[in-house]
């Protein structure tokens, strides 16, 4: 038999909240801790880098307002998959969306844009993975998901 995902069992069917952000117990509850813990560490199918602000920003602005910001990370995903993807950076592209800050993409999308004008798609990519690669640098992201 499978196990269920004890959040959703703990938060939506034993409290009734959409997830552990809304709980009043989330920063003593031992499951949370154990999941962010383990976060600073590897990530599943999405880097943890960000989980923690992630969170904050929810609790702070509500889930409608995250929403909103992940559309528009969703935009500039789209836009680097359709320009710049030779096949082979999907989940590259995908974890920097996640990652990098909203302007720190946008920036970055500009830049590989104006720098790779007229160049095959493998170039267009190795411009574009430069850049993101500079900022991850700047700013400690990893840009590659840890097992």
């Amino acid at each position: 038999m499978a196990v269920g995902c004890p959040f959703i069992t703990c938060a939506i069917k034993k409290k009734g909240i959409e997830f552990c952000w809304d709980c009043k117990e989330s920063k003593t509850c031992e499951i949370w801790k154990k999941h962010r813990e383990a976060g600073k560490k590897v990530d599943s199918f999405k880097s943890y880098l960000k989980l923690e602000d992630d969170i904050a920003f929810i609790q702070k602005n509500g889930v409608t307002e995250f929403e909103k910001l992940q559309k528009v990370r969703e935009q500039l995903l789209r836009g680097m998959l359709q320009e710049f993807n030779e096949g082979r950076s999907k989940s590259y592209y995908c974890i920097a969306s996640t990652v990098l800050e909203i302007e720190e993409l946008k920036e970055a999308l500009d830049e590989a844009k104006k720098k790779s004008k007229g160049l095959d798609i493998k170039e267009k990519s190795k411009v574009l993975h430069s850049i993101l690669d500079e900022f991850a640098a700047q700013k400690k992201y990893f840009l590659k998901l840890r097992k």
